[in-house]
């Protein structure tokens, strides 16, 4: 059986894998194993009430409290968690998913995604029957126990102020360097999700001029050929009004693109490289170390070390990323996808944080985004993916061993190969990178030939 937490928490069509009564027992389990005091969040999908309802069921029925934030940025409850001292929280959010699917993820008590053991502890607990079928094992084997009732059941409780001391939160960590961006102009996509209710007022206080698009919702329109996966709409409104600037957010906005006034994609790599610089400049780059993936672009591990900044490189995922600079003390990391971590600032990926943070280094670079962000070169990339039989045992086969090492020959130092498993299919996927295209592309096709046969 496939487990049930996936990279990101529970996640799956609403209402048909992730349903009401598996909700129910997310409640409970987070009252068992986190606490009794839980910071509810959600973004803008019409399934977010229903699961919040079935949630919240579960959490008072354990006698737990809620705290319900409401429709708020995944990086918004992981702060609120700390700013009100719950013992835990949970955002209810598909991230940069289709419409038709939610998912439901887990913080501590300090904001951090839980760690694998306590994930599957959680799942045997949901498996075994949740609270109820506890209850009813403890008492077999001669042990008090009852479910909650009376005065004894939780409830909830409503924040009214969660998206304000979000808000506050990003504002007052520019104010605190002496930056404004007043005279900025700055175009901005909010995928019709959470940060619809923060990023357009939190930029406006800093001084932006702020023209906003799909910041708006209806339940069945949040990423919908918008938001951080689509830049189309965002480039269009670039030149449309002229600005200095693009920034485009997911669903749950733990994540952010941006674009120069050119219409050019800026992606985390990029973002990081910039932000990385920046930091190491004011002296609060911890350990001179910048933390990445596998999967970050050639061009940023070469702007990097030319900088003098060393890189680490993990697994694919932002817990991956978060756990290297939890166990080594480092300030920041993320991924090419935009998720991006600044542990000075928060605890998970926060898009509305980072495209501050990026904003104050470009004002303090004092040039336009396009040449602050020439620091990286980015290598071509080809990706190819290619359907196997045994994906775990490909990159071991002789005939695909010397394919790898054929390319990586006609490579030399500028390029490399990576082959990666598909965390969720049967399938290799093959990327190379090269200072040519044609070269990395050629490359590509020739190892990915030898993958599928």
């Amino acid at each position: 059986m496939a487990r049930l937490f996936g990279t990101d928490g529970v996640r799956g069509v609403a209402n048909a894998e992730l349903t009401a009564p598996l909700a129910y027992r997310l409640g409970q389990a987070a009252v068992v194993f986190l606490g009794k005091t839980l910071v509810v969040g959600k973004d803008t999908r019409l399934s977010g009430d229903m699961l919040e309802s079935a949630l919240v069921a579960g959490i008072a029925s354990a006698g737990g409290t809620a705290l319900l934030a409401g429709v708020i940025p995944t990086p918004g409850v992981a702060l609120l968690v700390r700013e009100l001292g719950a013992a835990g929280g949970a955002v209810i959010s598909a991230s940069h998913n289709p419409p038709e699917y939610n998912g439901i993820k887990l913080f501590d008590a300090k904001g951090f995604k839980l760690p694998d053991e306590l994930e599957d502890r959680i799942e045997e607990f949901i498996t075994a029957g949740g609270l109820e079928a506890m209850v009813e094992r403890q008492v077999a084997a001669g042990e008090e126990a009852a479910m909650p009732t009376g005065n004894d059941l939780g409830f909830a409780i409503p924040v009214e102020q969660g998206c304000e001391i979000y808000i506050n939160h990003a504002v007052s960590s520019i104010q605190a360097q002496g930056i404004s961006f007043e005279g900025m102009k700055i175009a901005l996509d909010t995928g019709h999700g959470a940060s619809s209710l923060t990023s357009p007022e939190a930029l406006r206080r800093l001084g932006a001029e702020v023209m906003v698009i799909n910041d708006d919702f209806d339940g069945m329109d949040i990423n919908v050929k918008c938001g951080s996966t689509h830049l189309e709409p965002l480039r269009a409104l670039v030149a449309e009004v002229g600005a200095d600037v693009g920034i485009a957010h997911d669903g749950d906005a733990d994540r952010v693109m941006l674009m120069t006034a050119e219409g050019d994609e800026i992606d985390g790599d990029m973002i990081e490289a910039v932000c990385a610089l920046d930091m190491k400049e004011r002296g609060v780059l911890s350990g001179n170390t910048a933390v990445s993936t596998v999967m970050c672009n050639l061009g940023f591990v070469h702007a990097m070390r030319d900088a003098g900044i060393d890189v680490v490189q993990t697994k694919v995922g932002d817990r991956y990323v978060l756990e290297e600079m939890r166990n080594k003390g480092y300030s920041i990391g993320g991924e090419q996808s935009g998720h991006m971590i600044l542990l000075e600032h928060n605890s998970t990926g926060d898009g509305l944080m980072t495209a501050v943070q990026f904003l104050a280094a470009i004002k303090r670079s004092g040039k336009a985004v396009a040449d602050a962000c020439a620091v990286m070169t980015r290598f071509p990339q080809e990706l190819i993916n290619v359907r196997v039989a045994d994906k775990e045992g490909v990159a071991a086969r002789p005939d695909v061993v010397a394919a790898v090492a054929a390319a990586e020959e006609k490579l030399g130092d500028n390029g490399r190969v990576l082959l990666r498993p598909s965390g969720t299919e049967p399938v290799v996927r093959v990327m190379v990178e090269a200072l040519d295209a044609d070269l990395a592309r050629e490359c590509a096709q020739a190892i990915a030939e030898v993958v599928g046969v």
